[in-house]
Order: C-alpha cells, then sequence, then structure tokens
C-alpha cells in the first residue's frame, strides 16, 4: 500500500501542474464571456447568436470526446495531452479573425473539437495515480482551476481592455490573444513534465514507484474482478448513463454561470465593461474556496451521493436568489451562492465513475459521460441568451437553469447502487 508521503510527493508534482494546464484551457474557453462585453456591440451579434455560438463550443467536444480520450488511454497522457493544448490554443488565438456569426459558430466548433478529451483525460490520468479514498481531493484540487480561471481571466480581461485600439486591435481581440499564448507554450512543457504512469516517475525513488505502481494495479485488478465490466458494458452500463444525466444538469448551471455572470452582473447595475470584469471575479473566488473543502470533506468521510446532492440544491437556491434579487450587492452575493454550490458538486461527482470502472472501461466511460453531460454547456447558455432576447430579462432563464439543478438533487440522491468508498485516513510515515 503506498503510504501518505509518497501520495503527498505525487500530489505537489503533479497537480499544481495539471491545475496550471487546466487554468489555461478552461480560460481559453470561458474568454469568450468577458471578450462578448465589447465583441457582441462591435460586431453586431445579438444575445441569442452569442449564446449559440459560445455553447456550439460543446458540440465540438461531444463528437470527439470518446474518440480522444481512447487514444489517451493507448498511447499515453504526456503526448496526447501536449497535442490537445497546442491545438486548442491555435484554435482560440484565432478567435481575433471572427467577423460574422458562422465564424464564430465556426471556431467556436473547434475549440471544442480541440479540446476534447483534455478534462476526461485528466481524471482518467488521476485514476492511475491516486486510490479511490484520496481521488476525491485530486479532482477538486485539480478542478479548483476552472474557479481560478474566472478569478484569474477576470481583471486579465478587464486590463487587457485597455489596450483597445493598440496597433489597431480591438480590446475584445487582445483577451483572445495574448490568453492563447500560455496554452501553446504549456503543451510543449507537458512533453518534458508529465509521466504517463507511476512506474515512469523518475522524481520517485524506485521502492516508491514500485510500491504506488502495485498499489493501483491491484485496485485495478479489484474493481474489474468485482464488476467485471469492459468497454462496451461500460458505455452501455446504466449507472453510467444516469451519471450522464446527472452531470448534464450540473453543466447547465455550471456554464450558465461561466458564459454568462458578466452580462447578469452588469445588468443588476451600471457598471462598465472593466468594472464588470473585476467583479465577476467575486463568484469564481467563492467557488475556488468552497470546492476544495467539499472534495476534502467527501474523501474524509467516505461520502459521495449527498455531496453532490446537498451542493446541487445551494446551486440551485443561489440561482433563484439571483433570479429574483435586482440589487447589486445581493445579487451578486446569490450569484456566488449559486457558484459555491455548482463548483463543490462537480469534483465529487468526478470521483464516481472509478468506483466501479478501471482501465480502458473507465477512460471510455468517463469521456462519454463528460462529452454527454457538457451538451448542458450548450443548452444553458443558449437557453439564457433566447430567453434574455425573448423577455429583455435574465429571470426567467436562471430559474430554468434551478430547475436544472433541482433535477441534479434528485438524480444524486437516486444513485443508490453506485459502490461506496471507504472513508480516507492518515497513515503512519
Amino acid at each position: 500500500m503506498a503510504d501518505s508521503a509518497t501520495l503527498s510527493r505525487v500530489s505537489r508534482r503533479l497537480i499544481p501542474f495539471l491545475f496550471l494546464l487546466y487554468v489555461a484551457a478552461y480560460l481559453d474557453r470561458i474568454n469568450v464571456g468577458f471578450a462578448q462585453l465589447q465583441m457582441k456591440s462591435a460586431l453586431g451579434f445579438s444575445d441569442t447568436v452569442y449564446g449559440f455560438g459560445a455553447g456550439i463550443f460543446f458540440i465540438g467536444y461531444f463528437l470527439f470526446e470518446v474518440p480522444s480520450n481512447l487514444v489517451l488511454a493507448r498511447i499515453g497522457a504526456r503526448v496526447w495531452i501536449a497535442r490537445i493544448m497546442i491545438t486548442w490554443g491555435l484554435v482560440s488565438g484565432a478567435m481575433v479573425f471572427v467577423e460574422t456569426p458562422t465564424g464564430f459558430y465556426t471556431l467556436r466548433f473547434l475549440l471544442g473539437a480541440a479540446e476534447a478529451g483534455f478534462f476526461p483525460g485528466v481524471v482518467y490520468y488521476l485514476g492511475l495515480w491516486f486510490p479511490a479514498r484520496e481521488r476525491a481531493a485530486a479532482v477538486s484540487g485539480f478542478m479548483t482551476a476552472t474557479a481560478i480561471a474566472g478569478v484569474v481571466g477576470a481583471p486579465l480581461s478587464a486590463w487587457l481592455f485597455t489596450f483597445d485600439g493598440v496597433h489597431g486591435v480591438a480590446g475584445w481581440q487582445w483577451i483572445f490573444l495574448a490568453e492563447a499564448v500560455p496554452s501553446v507554450v504549456l503543451g510543449v512543457a507537458v512533453l518534458f513534465h508529465l509521466p504517463d504512469r507511476p512506474d515512469a516517475a523518475k522524481w520517485l525513488s524506485g521502492a516508491e514507484r514500485a510500491v504506488l505502481a502495485e498499489t493501483m494495479r491491484a485496485e485495478a485488478e479489484a474493481i474489474a474482478k468485482e464488476h467485471r465490466v469492459d468497454l462496451r458494458g461500460a458505455l452501455m452500463h446504466p449507472i453510467v448513463w444516469r451519471l450522464c444525466l446527472l452531470y448534464f444538469t450540473l453543466i447547465v448551471g455550471f456554464y450558465s454561470i461561466s458564459f454568462w455572470s458578466p452580462q447578469i452582473i452588469q445588468s443588476l447595475g451600471s457598471l462598465d465593461r472593466v468594472q464588470t470584469a473585476l467583479v465577476s471575479a467575486i463568484p469564481y473566488v467563492c467557488a475556488a474556496i468552497a470546492m476544495v473543502f467539499a472534495g476534502a470533506h467527501s474523501d474524509r468521510t467516505g461520502e459521495r451521493r449527498l455531496h453532490v446532492a446537498i451542493a446541487a440544491l445551494v446551486g440551485a437556491i443561489g440561482m433563484i436568489a439571483t433570479a429574483v434579487l435586482r440589487e447589486p450587492v445581493f445579487g451578486v452575493i446569490a450569484l456566488s451562492v449559486a457558484a459555491v454550490g455548482i463548483w463543490s458538486a462537480v469534483p465529487v461527482f468526478w470521483s464516481l465513475p472509478t468506483t466501479f470502472l478501471s482501465g480502458t472501461a473507465a477512460a471510455g466511460a468517463i469521456a462519454l459521460i463528460n462529452s454527454f453531460g457538457n451538451l448542458g454547456g450548450f443548452v444553458g447558455p443558449y437557453v439564457i441568451g433566447r430567453v434574455h432576447d425573448m423577455t429583455d430579462s435574465y429571470a426567467a432563464s436562471l430559474l430554468v437553469i434551478a430547475g436544472s439543478l433541482l433535477g441534479s438533487v434528485v438524480l444524486a440522491l437516486s444513485m443508490r447502487h453506485t459502490p461506496a468508498v471507504a472513508p480516507h485516513r492518515h497513515r503512519a510515515q
């Protein structure tokens, strides 16, 4: 059994680097939410056009997710994650050339196709390094990047707006251009920093590599022996499809905040685009703190289902409050509560698939869940844009999103047959 010192060393080596990769990835995914504060009016896009373009990312993501993750499982994370990052950085940078809705839709679709496989690939990759009892904390540490990207992206976008017109480049174009560069640079760094498996980690001693590799091999064999699920069985498994639906309902809320929070905040008061971008960091700061505590508490207790359900309920309450509160300070607080709930649910959710799947079956199922669930990232943003164009208000669409999160609560509580995980206990070093 791998001891806590070895797992701590693995965590210190891998989690900060993977976190940095996901910050770059998520920033390239959601920077359109900040850019549109100027881009929409500059190009004459309606809210419906913006919502459709923001969401069509997930159609490309959906189509290429499972094949991408199966390739990663076959050739290794190092080469495939590097490929993903470099291509998505190039596509994201090409957003500076958008002039028409068609061009916007095309590049957002291609960005989704380029990034497909990154997140489920990392979840699968962490399953090769961390035993099940440690996994929620590892995933939540990695996934705080989605919140930190918002924290970083808000002031960074505000600052880049001040370059509006420099060298004939608009502020929204500077956002896409500047924020694409780190993805390409980090993609190259992956080739030199990321070992594929524990037995290739030269920064561990020979004994540590052997014990960790044996621990993970024994756990994978135990899961395979107990559940006997191959790739085809995993893709048809009823629990996997229930997880797909649960993730879909969570992601409807997740990307509604990611793509629309700047506009929702701007609608609460008379902030300019720089001030709006800065205030938009507040929900992400709250979410980053909450999700770390949620993942650690879930590992400590060994409980997953109620953690997801309670967090989703908090998210729904926050969305309802955002819809009905029009005073700016209370509106931002309500949106922050929604973000806390949604972001706390997601990393705990991702500890569920690897409790009963391993190997290629786990890789394929994780990709299926992520790709199907991320269709919610198309539905949520599009619904908000469409309903806002029809009603000139965000209230009705936010209540729809709250309804989706209440569906998450019901689905999480229904997950009674998902295997339990032994609670985490500190071991002597």
